[in-house]
């Protein structure tokens, strides 16, 4: 896998929906059904692109993996206002900052190899460290659901050491 590229972006304004969920019960899909139908409704979209975006718990982060812990999964499109929300969509603002960005080619199945490259083998390695705000991946115009040749960015919130 390649190492990632480094930004730093400035808040976003986002608009979707959200459901709380453990890997153990996994409700990524109840998620995305819920919100595909209605994404074309989201007034002042930035762009095409949609966004998966996870937040974690403060206390729980990353200290030690559990299936059970608890998050908030949102399926999102990035807005310029908030103006003319669609009924049954909330607003996010993500706080934006540095994020380690990396490219997860493969279907959902191959994303635990990614994942380990991440935390496992990237992270450790890196003049950084995992920062306690939003994990997103940008699901862009390479993005092909359930297939292999799919693309995603996957944007890990970092600091530091």
């Amino acid at each position: 896998m390649q190492p990632p590229r480094i930004e730093t972006i400035p808040e976003k304004k986002l608009v979707g929906k959200h459901l709380e969920m453990t890997l153990a019960d996994n409700k990524t899909r109840e998620l995305w059904q819920s919100f595909m139908p209605y994404r074309s409704t989201i007034k002042h979209r930035t762009s095409a692109d949609l966004i998966s975006m996870q937040v974690y718990d403060q206390q729980a982060g990353f200290t030690g993996f559990d299936p059970h812990a608890k998050f908030t999964k949102w399926a999102v499109a990035e807005v310029s206002s908030f103006d003319h929300m669609p009924e049954g969509m909330e607003q996010y603002i993500l706080r934006g900052g540095m994020y380690a960005v990396f490219i997860h080619k493969g279907t959902p199945a191959d994303f635990p190899k990614t994942f380990q490259f991440i935390f496992g083998t990237w992270l450790p390695q890196s003049p950084y460290e995992l920062d306690n705000r939003e994990h997103f991946e940008i699901l862009g115009d390479k993005y092909k659901n359930n297939d292999p040749g799919s693309e995603e960015e996957v944007w890990v919130p970092v600091k530091s050491k």
